[in-house]
């Protein structure tokens, strides 16, 4: 079981990498644009899904998804404008201290008890932060003060959905944040559209499918392994979107970038284990 949780994680982890570089490299696109086309890929899956099984596309904690929306694509559009300026493998790396966010939102929103050794492992992380903003000079202020901020908010994502809990179908609450999306994002991108050109439009129209692959695919290894041995795994993503941003983008990552991606992911993948574990 845990070999094909292996094998789920990695091809979810390949399908996120490669939505990271085609955002990348549309670069020349509205960060809403991106998002809209991003969103409405999706639905061409979550909503023939939800007819298909008869599963009710309204939802039952309507209040609570429409937020779960909201927060969700002010967390994606960030992250999207953030790529614009870091170097992706850097980007998704401070991306995932989400979990830190939402730790400290469960403490005070879920009344949620953090283990003092999580401190600890959050403190590894944040060095990280530290040792990227601090030594990398393509770590510039603008893209950082993005990618943060998209970490807050989908800290927020996280606790909602805890919120929402098992009242509505994983696909439906996913449903409702490609809705909100597609809604926000094509509506903010109507100053800025630019008509996608050729082989633009197949790139654009690809972000829904590797978005829906990677979630398809993580959800499937999180029901095949324990929490705490599948979560980690998350973390290739980060290896295969550095791997594609030095042979196709030509980025380059110093010794120190490296030191502080591999704290944070050390951080982090230690904190599941132990949040994780009984």
């Amino acid at each position: 079981m845990l070999k094909k949780a292996i094998q789920f994680m990695v091809i979810s982890a390949l399908a996120f990498a490669f939505l990271n570089a085609i955002v990348k490299y549309l670069g020349s696109f509205n960060a809403y644009q991106i998002v809209f086309f991003r969103s409405i890929g999706t639905l061409a899956f979550t909503i023939p899904f939800l007819l298909k099984h008869k599963i009710s596309i309204y939802g039952n904690k309507r209040t609570l998804l429409i937020i779960r929306g909201i927060f969700g694509v002010t967390s994606m559009s960030l992250f999207f404008m953030s790529l614009k300026y870091l170097p992706i493998g850097s980007a998704v790396s401070l991306r995932y201290i989400s979990p830190i966010f939402a730790a400290i939102f469960a403490l005070f929103i879920l009344k949620e008890k953090i283990k003092p050794i999580q401190w600890l492992f959050f403190l590894v992380a944040f060095c990280g932060v530290l040792v990227l903003k601090g030594f990398d000079t393509q770590i510039g202020t603008t893209g950082l003060l993005l990618v943060i901020i998209s970490s807050f908010f989908s800290g927020l994502v996280f606790i909602i959905i805890r919120k929402i809990g098992t009242s509505d179908h994983p696909v439906v609450v996913v449903n409702y944040f490609m809705m909100v999306a597609t809604l926000v994002g094509g509506i903010l991108c109507i100053p800025y559209w630019k008509t996608p050109i050729g082989w633009e439009w197949a790139l654009l129209l690809s972000l829904g499918v590797f978005g829906y692959i990677g979630q398809l695919y993580m959800t499937k290894a999180f029901q095949l392994a324990e929490t705490n041995k599948a979560a980690p795994l998350k973390y290739i993503e980060v290896i295969f979107t550095m791997l594609i941003g030095l042979t196709w983008f030509n980025e380059s990552y110093t010794i120190w970038s490296v030191l502080g991606i591999v704290l944070i992911v050390i951080g982090l993948t230690l904190n599941t284990y132990t949040k994780t574990s009984k």
